[in-house]
């Protein structure tokens, strides 16, 4: 559980990743946003997809989550 974000900026393949606070990989703050904090990345992944529909988990701190 803990804070985590979304990088504003899309992947080449188009994904957003989602990260969890502390992630080594995570985004710049001028490319991040805060989704909340919640008590697993799943459930980040949800809140993420509302932004934006192609969402991902980091596979270095979300790799339960990462699918792409």
């Amino acid at each position: 559980m803990g804070d985590y974000y979304v990088n504003t900026r899309a992947q080449l393949n188009g994904d957003h990743e989602v990260h969890k606070e502390n992630c080594p990989w995570m985004p710049d703050p001028e490319n991040k946003r805060k989704l909340g904090f919640f008590f697993n990345c799943k459930d980040a992944i949800i809140e993420a997809k509302k932004l934006y529909p192609r969402a991902d988990g980091c596979k270095h701190c979300c790799p339960e989550c990462h699918k792409r």
